[in-house]
């Protein structure tokens, strides 16, 4: 059975065309000075990408999450207990309008 550190570390090789996108934005403190990581254990889960200084996760939701609702809601409540914000782009998002979707990240990461 995977671990969780050995499926992230798996999921970062393995990482969307979308997720690739935002990466090639968040790395190197590459937005605003933020730093992020990608593909992080936290409790039992995988977030996509953290900066743990704002306790900000950010997730790059699939069509997949469409027909997996309920877990996505169990999710944000388990970070959400252990305090951190969740925000949710999807794949669509980011791909027609990075710019935009990188405008909606600033922003919340200036809202703490």
């Amino acid at each position: 059975m995977e671990t969780t550190f050995t499926r992230a570390r798996r999921l970062r090789r393995e990482m969307s065309p979308p997720e690739r996108k935002v990466w090639a934005v968040l790395r190197a403190r590459g937005l605003s000075g933020y730093k992020f990581k990608r593909q992080v254990p936290v409790g039992p889960f995988i977030v996509d990408f953290l900066c743990p200084e704002k306790r900000l996760v950010i997730e790059i939701d699939g069509d997949s999450h469409d027909t997996q609702i309920n877990y996505d809601r169990r999710r944000d409540a388990y970070l959400h207990a252990a305090g951190y914000r969740v925000l949710r782009l999807t794949n669509r998002d980011v791909t027609n309008d990075l710019e935009a979707s990188m405008r909606l990240v600033l922003e919340a990461l200036k809202r703490t």
